[in-house]
Order: structure tokens, then sequence, then C-alpha cells
């Protein structure tokens, strides 16, 4: 081997060399003789000078590979020449002064249990004998004898990996072989080791424990669970090199699968013998993580303990099970210790034993009262583990916040189950909470106010109500969260200084919004707590974000009862209506533009809520859109002029404007975005025209399509417009018509395949919503769409390797297609008609194509269902002549090559829709056209190019007159023999 050229493998900084390396590396991998050369290399500069432990790697793994490959195969000479390799390997173990890197033994155990896997126990039925004998050398040998039984374990046992029937079955084998063998021997092994080792070297004695974990699984269960091996895992638990260990290994013990009534009493000797010991008197305040290994321990105790009782249930063996609960019933008290520590990785460990015992007692008729205060006492302990430490980070996203918040969701779940179990329990124990904290909120920590506030909120999903309806239907819970609610909006705990609190208040606020049907008389004062400085005024910005958006929840819940207060509301809104940036000057918004969406929302719903009569409406609303308008047409001055006439101007002062000119675009379109959230009120055009509005959404229109006047193309006040005319299709009425032409105008202005993609689902609305007055526009807008819209795929087609413009490609092939299918959807044919005729034929053309070509089943699904609803409004006498040619032509043939591709997946759903509606399309050209004339085409000229025999024609044309349901059924299957799927 060359050993300076393998010596670069790991050398980055030589990236030629490195490249060497690793071509003579898979050279050796691939030779016949390279393992043998490694082999070679590893004994003989062993038995030398040092060698480099990735060099030592990496001819390991030369050698794993022949093993993996060719060694089963291989003759009687080259399998005992690796057998030879193991045993000089060994020898050079015992030998070398100091231990080679724990992932070189690793991968020199791995190599061993694959020769073992391939040998044993036909080719070398000796391996643990020898094996065995080579633990008089030393501690190197039985660390190397550990690792190896421990990858033995790893190739024959782990039930993580997976093994192909042939490999599950050699592993059956082995292990029936080695229980009748060798298992014994084993076994005596491990507890000579435990014995000698315990003092002398602790890392060979928690290596062995874990041998004993692994495989005790399929092993004889008395082997272990004897006084010789049980007083020395005891004795191991009061040594702390040890003691995580042994704890390790009597969980695994324990989880052995076995009988019930075995596993009951083999828990129970165990139990008995740790508590006797005193194992199970701990003290709370020792080391983390052996508690976590024993609060594992404990878990399992208890999980097994309630698999044999649902087992026992099952049998119908009433008594034991009886006698099986009372035994995991006595470990309840051991579990709560360990699920109320104040570490959580130990509270953590034993949660699945708690929800087990938890969903025991769900399947009881009724609990008694000793369980029901262990029940109590677990609430006690949810209520305390689930506040927040004093140092936990807010406004940091660290792991250490994670992994709290996701043990606080397995409490959030362990609370709804206690509340499914014992309702009123719950229900009382929060309200104690509850009522303890609120009024001494002042002097409470955040965490105790914030765990307070959070279990009232969890009630409303711990104890559901159709509708949210929490205050009416069952008087027991509304008699509970009634006065809860009362504390909550009276106390003035919503001006608390922690912002955990206050997003608490407000969530809370929202959740039971019903409350305030109830008791309208808190509406006021909770209206103040919005808009005050500790909720869209606060100091945090998240707090903020999130309280414009419950804001908006609220006052939509409430409105009925905000008549009153509608103007005062809208007044003190008014800052944060304002749009920024206005002048160059620094300014700081209270909002982010997506949130000050939600107050224009609100403030549109409460002006066309109110008790007012039309005129004071169209005013108000007026005076909530004028200055958005006023704003948008200055900025809007100020982009045109900023703008450069010729797009290949650069400088400093060019550099500037740009950035200003993307500030002002953003601004531009989020004023668009801005009015058509004040609309949402709106539902259709009755009624805005009700409310007397209309002629602010039409100004505000005329306002926004000056954007006509750009030189360029923005795409982000394109965006703000598509968003501003898709509001007002729903909300305008016919009133908006005369606006599309121009607005087209804007949007069609850039042609990139993102614009247009974005243009049709608004077009694709106005057709749905107006149809038929919509065809002046459209006969006159689709040549020049339909031509943009190839243009801009021809465009794109050169990037095939960019993943994101392949994307948006066949987001726009779609969107084409779904243009299309609404034409002809609704009934739109004289806006086709009126087209010159290569356009028609170029867009039935390439109808054909997204039903054959792309291998897209969604665009498939459109194309065959618009060419089917083609045929059945142009495929009769009446329709135009040439499209008959076009239907046996195109449209048959289409019908027949899609299904037949390789890439029309018959297995797959969307597909299945598309090949659906391909055969409803032959079905429709079958009665449009008639029987006999579909059927002579196919017989006599489309079948036989597909190579069917007479018979197979005749059958097919026999389905296709049958039943459609049937057609479609048989259709399928056609397809899967044509393919010989």
């Amino acid at each position: 081997m060359d050993l300076q050229l393998l010596q670069f493998l790991t050398n980055p900084l030589d990236a030629n060399a490195q490249s060497r390396a690793l071509a003579y590396f898979e050279q050796l991998k691939s030779s016949d003789t390279g393992w043998q050369l490694a082999t070679n290399t590893l004994i003989n500069t062993n038995a030398g000078s040092s060698l480099n432990d990735h060099v030592k790697f990496f001819a390991l793994q030369v050698i794993e590979v022949f093993i993996k490959q060719s060694y089963q195969k291989s003759s009687p000479s080259q399998q005992q020449a690796m057998k030879h390799f193991l045993s000089q390997w060994i020898q050079l173990q015992v030998s070398q002064p100091v231990q080679d890197k724990v992932f070189i033994r690793n991968k020199a155990a791995q190599i061993f249990a694959l020769v073992f896997v391939c040998d044993y126990p036909k080719r070398w039925p000796n391996f643990f004998t020898d094996l065995l004998q080579t633990l008089s050398l030393g501690p190197n040998a039985i660390d190397l004898y550990l690792r190896v039984l421990l990858a033995i374990d790893s190739e024959v046992v782990d039930r993580e990996i997976l093994h192909s029937k042939e490999e599950a079955d050699r592993n059956t084998l082995i292990k029936d072989h080695m229980r009748e063998t060798c298992v014994e021997s084993l076994v005596d092994s491990w507890y000579h080791i435990l014995s000698v080792y315990e003092t002398s070297n602790t890392d060979l004695v928690c290596q062995t424990l874990e041998i004993v974990g692994a495989y005790i699984a399929w092993i004889n269960i008395d082997l272990i669970a004897n006084m010789r091996f049980v007083d020395l895992l005891v004795r191991f638990l009061r040594e702390q090199p040890l003691r995580e260990a042994a704890a390790d290994c009597l969980h695994d013990i324990v989880a052995k699968g076995m009988d019930p009534v075995a596993k009951t009493k083999l828990v129970e000797s165990l139990f008995s013998v740790l508590d006797s010991a005193g194992i199970l008197n701990v003290d709370m305040e020792d080391d983390v993580d052996y508690l976590c290994k024993l609060a594992r321990l404990i878990n399992c105790i208890g999980l097994q303990l309630a698999l044999s009782w649902t087992k026992l249930k099952k049998a119908g063996d009433n008594d034991c099970a009886c006698a099986v609960m009372q035994l995991l019933e006595s470990k309840i008290p051991l579990t709560f210790r360990f699920l109320s520590h104040s570490d959580d990785d130990v509270s953590a460990t034993v949660m699945d034993f708690v929800k087990e015992y938890i969903q025991l007692l769900k399947q009881k008729p009724a609990i008694n009262e000793a369980e029901r205060q262990k029940v109590e006492s677990l609430l006690f302990i949810i209520f305390e583990k689930t506040k927040y430490d004093e140092g936990f980070y807010f406004d940091r996203d660290g792991e250490e916040e994670a992994i709290f918040l996701e043990y606080r969701k397995q409490l959030r779940t362990l609370f709804d189950n206690v509340a499914v179990l014992d309702r009123d329990l719950v229900l009382n124990r929060v309200r104690d909470l509850v009522n303890m904290t609120l009024p001494r909120w002042q002097t409470s920590s955040f965490a105790e106010v914030e765990a307070a506030l959070t279990f009232l909120y969890q009630l409303g999903e711990a104890l559901p109500v159709s509708h949210g309806n929490h205050f009416s239907g069952d008087p027991a819970k509304a008699s509970a969260l009634q006065p809860m609610m009362e504390s909550l909006l009276s106390c003035g705990v919503s001006s608390y200084p922690h912002p955990a609190v206050t997003l608490c208040f407000f969530e809370l606020v929202v959740r039971y919004e019903k409350f305030f049907l109830v008791e309208p008389q808190f509406v006021a004062p909770t209206l103040v707590a919005f808009l005050d400085q500790g909720g869209m005024r606060h100091a945090n910005p998240k707090v903020r974000s999130r309280v414009a958006y419950l804001f908006s929840r609220f006052v939509r819940a409430v409105k009925s009862h905000m008549t009153d207060y509608t103007e005062d509301v809208l007044r003190r809104l008014q800052d944060l209506l304002i749009l920024l940036p206005a002048e160059s000057g620094p300014q700081t918004a209270l909002l982010t533009h997506d949130d000050q969406l939600f107050i224009f929302e609100t403030a549109g719903l409460l002006i066309t809520s109110g008790n007012f009569d039309a005129e004071t409406k169209r005013n108000l609303m007026d005076s909530l859109v004028s200055p958005v308008l006023e704003k948008f047409a200055v900025l809007l001055e100020e982009l045109i002029r900023l703008t450069p006439q010729s797009p290949n101007t650069v400088g400093a002062a060019d550099v500037a404007n740009q950035k200003r000119r993307a500030i002002l675009a953003q601004c531009l379109s989020h004023a668009m975005s801005a009015v058509a959230w004040s609309s949402k009120a709106f539902t259709n055009s009755q009624s805005i025209k009700a409310s007397g509005c209309l002629s602010v959404y039409l100004k505000a229109l005329e306002v926004f399509l000056r954007a006509i006047q750009l030189p360029e193309v923005v795409s982000e006040i394109q965006a703000g417009l598509r968003q501003y005319l898709h509001r007002m299709t729903v909300c305008l009425g016919e009133e908006l018509l005369p606006f599309v032409p121009s607005a087209s105008q804007v949007l069609l202005k850039s042609s990139s395949v993102h614009s247009l993609s974005e243009y049709i689902p608004l077009i694709n609305q106005i057709i749905a919503k107006f149809k038929k007055q919509v065809v002046p526009f459209l006969t006159q807008a689709f040549a020049p769409i339909i031509s943009a819209i190839f243009n801009a795929l021809a465009a794109s087609s050169a990037a095939v390797n960019d993943e994101e413009a392949r994307l948006e490609r066949q987001s726009l092939q779609r969107s084409y297609f779904s243009f299309i299918a609404a034409i002809v959807g609704s009934g739109l044919m004289e806006v086709l008609a009126a087209q010159d005729s290569a356009v028609l034929q170029q867009v039935l053309v390439s109808l054909v194509q997204g039903a054959v070509d792309y291998p897209d089943p969604v665009a498939q699904k459109t194309c065959f269902s618009t060419l089917r609803r083609l045929v059945e409004i142009w495929g009769g006498k009446d329709g135009p002549s040439e499209f008959v040619e076009f239907v046996y032509k195109q449209i048959v043939p289409a019908c027949f090559l899609a299904p037949l591709r390789d890439t029309f997946d018959l297995n797959d759903a969307q597909t299945t829709m598309a090949l659906s509606e391909s055969a409803l399309c032959l079905r429709a050209i079958l009665e449009k056209r008639g029987d006999e004339e579909l059927i002579t085409f196919l017989q006599s000229q489309y079948l036989p190019t597909l190579k069917l025999n007479l018979q197979q024609s005749q059958e097919f044309c026999m389905a296709l007159r049958s039943d459609q349901k049937l057609f479609k059924s048989y259709y399928k299957m056609f397809f899967q023999q044509a393919r010989g799927l």
C-alpha cells in the first residue's frame, strides 16, 4: 500500500493530493487483492512503526468492503487468511503499549462480526470458544471481546436495522445455535469480568453491563435475573462510576418481552430488592444524570406493569389484573417524586408512565378516592412544573428554550388527559389557582401569574365545547369560568410588566370571546387594554404584533356591542394607521406592515358594523382611506421622479435612489393592501353599496391605477394592485369592469413567469364572477395574454437546472391551462371563436401538449377536462368545421398517448384523476360524433397504429360503448396491461 499517498486522505489543504488519495482508496476497495494489502499493512506496520490512525481506519474499511462483497464466496485459503488476520489483530491489541482509538477498535470489532455472520456456525463453529480463550490475555483482549459482542448484536439482533428475509432467517439460526451451545459460557464470562474488574477497570464493567442489557432481549432471563447477578447490580448502583450503567442494565432486563404473569413477578422481585437495599430511597439532590437513569428504570417498571395489566384484562384474568394494578399504583408516589424534580430532564423521563397511568384510569367506570388523590397530586405537579424559570430567554430561540417548550407541551397533554378523566377536579383546582394568583398579581412572579393564566386558557381546550360557547349549556362549567374571567378583566393584570403575562391575557380574551356576549360591560375596559401601553403600544414588538391580530379577532367577536365605542376606538387607532415611511426623517412604526393590515381590517369592520346611516359610514370610511390615498399619490410622484429614464444609468446617486425606490415601492404596495384589508367586512357588491362606501373604493382604484405612469415595472406595486383587485372583484360588482383593461396594462407590463402566474388567478376570478360581461375585454386581451405567456415560458425553458425556475415555470403552465379552462368552463366560447385561426390553433395544440407531454398530473387533468368541455360544446354539428378534424388528429390520440408514457404514473392519485378525465373525453367524443363515426375511426385507422389486433380493438370499442363507470375501470386496466404494469 502507498502509505504516503494515503496520508493525504484527511488533508483538505492539498486538494489534488487528497483527490489522488481518494482515487487510490477506491481502487483498493475494488481490487481483488486490496484487502490483502490492507491486512498485511495493518499487521506488519503495527509490528514495526506507528501507523497513522486515519490510514489504519481506511485500511479496515478496505477489509470491510471485501467481507461484505466477496468473503462469502471466496476460496478456503482466502477465508483462512482472513481468520489468521483476526487472530494476529488480537495479538497486536494485547501487545501494543497504547490502545488504538475507539473508532478503530469499533471498526475492527465490526469486521469480526461480519466474518462471524458469514462463518458461524458452519464454517467456524468454535468462534466463541476461540474468542473466550483470549480473555486471559488481559484488559485489551477483553475490550475487543466486548466490542465484538456488541457488533454481533448490531448485525444479528438490533431491531432498528432492517434485514432481508434471508438475513432474518440467518440471524434466527445463529441465535438458536448460540442458545444451545455457548450462551451460558458467555454469561459466565460476563459475570467474571464484572466481578474481577469492579474496582480496577470500571470502563470494562460498564461495557459488560451494556452487553448484558443488549443480549437479555433474546437469551434465557434466568441466566441473568438471579441472585449472583442482581447482587452485583445492586452493589454497582451504590458505586458512582458504575451506577448509571447498572441502572441501564436493569432497565433492559425489565424491558424484556415476557408472559405478563412472569413479567410481573420479575418486576416486583427486582423492585423489592432495590427497595430493600435503599436504592429507591432517592436523594433528589443527587447527580442529575444518575437520577435520569434511575427515573428511566422506574418509568420502564411502570410501563411493563401497565402492559401486563392490559394483556391480563384482554385475556379475561381479572383477578391477576387487579393484583397488577395494585402493584402499579404502589409505584406512583415514587414516580411523582421524579416527575416533580426540579430538573426537567429527570421529570420528562417518567412522563410516559404517568400518561399511561392516566390512560388506565380513564378505562375504569369511576376512580376511587385514593386514585383521585393521586390525580390531584399530579395536577399540582403539572401546575408547578409548567412555570417558566426566571431566567428563561423569551427573545431567544435557543436549544434549551426549545427543549423546555417541548416539555411544556407534554405537560399540557397530560393536563388535557387529566381533564378528560376528572373534569370537576380540574375545573375546581384551576379556579383555586386563578383565585389565589390574580388578587396578588402585583407581588407575584411572572412565572406564577403566567402559569395561572395558561391553565385558565387551557381549560378551553381541555374541556371543549361547540363554537366556543363556554358560558352556556353547562351550568357547572359556566359558573366556574365566568367569575374567573370577571376577575381577570377587573384586576388589572393586563398591565403586568412581563410580556409573557401580557400575551396570555390577550390570548384569554379572544379564547373566551363569548364571555363578552354574557357580560358586555367588560367590553370597554378590554378595549382600553388593547389600545393602551400594555397592548398595541407595548414596548415589546412581539407583543404589539400578536395583539394587533388578536384585536381584529376580538372586535369581530363583539362587534354587536361596539356601537357606543366605534368613533372613540377609530380615533385612538389613528396613529397606528399612518403609512410609513413618509418623508426621509428617521421614524419608528409601532406596527410592521403586516400587523398594520389587521388594524385596517378592524377599522373597516368597526365602520361597517356600526349603527350609522350610509352617509356617516361613507364619511368614516373615507376618513380611513383618504390619508392612505394622499400618501400613495405623494409617494408615487416621488417614485416616478426617481425612476431613471435610461435603465443603464449607474452612479453613486443612482444607488441611493435605487434604495429609496425600493422603500417607496414597498410602501405603495402596502397602501393598496391596507385599503384592500379595510374592505374585508364587505362580502359582496350589495353589502358595499348598502353601506354607501362604493365610491370610496372606486376612488381608491382610480388612484392606484395611476401606477400606469411608471416608466418601469415594479413587482411590489403589481402585487399590491393584484391583492386590491382580488378584493374588489368580490366587493364592487360590475362597477369594476371599466377598470379591468387599464389594471391589466399595469399587471402585464412585466411578462415575467412569476408576474404572469400571479395575474392569471385574478383574471380567472373575474371570469368566474362576471362571465358574459367580461367577454369584450377578454376578446381584446386574449391574444396578448397568450402571447405573453408563451414568450415567458420559452424564455424560461433555458433554466433547466434551476429548481426554483422550474417550479415557477410549472406554476405558470398550470395557471395558463386553468385560464383556458375558466374561459371554456364559463361558456365564453365567443372569446375563442373571435381569435385569429393561428392563435386558436396554437391554444388547442397547447392543450393536447399539456395533456400528453407535461409530466404534471394536475396540468394533465385540467387539459383533458378542458378538451372534454370543448368537445361537448364544439364537437357537434354547430361547432367549427376544422374542430372535428382536430378531434380525430389530436384529441383522440392524446387519450392514448398520455397514459402510455412512462411518466404517467397509474398508481398516483392525481394521475388517476387525469386518466379519468381522459376516459371521459373519449366518452364525450362518442356522444357528440356518434357511435358509428368514432368506432369506425378507432378500428380502421387509429388502433391498428398501436399494434392492437382485431380482438383487442373490438374489446376496447365494446368497453367504450358500455356504461361510463365500467369503461373507466376497463380503461385503466387496458393501459396497465399495455405497459406491462
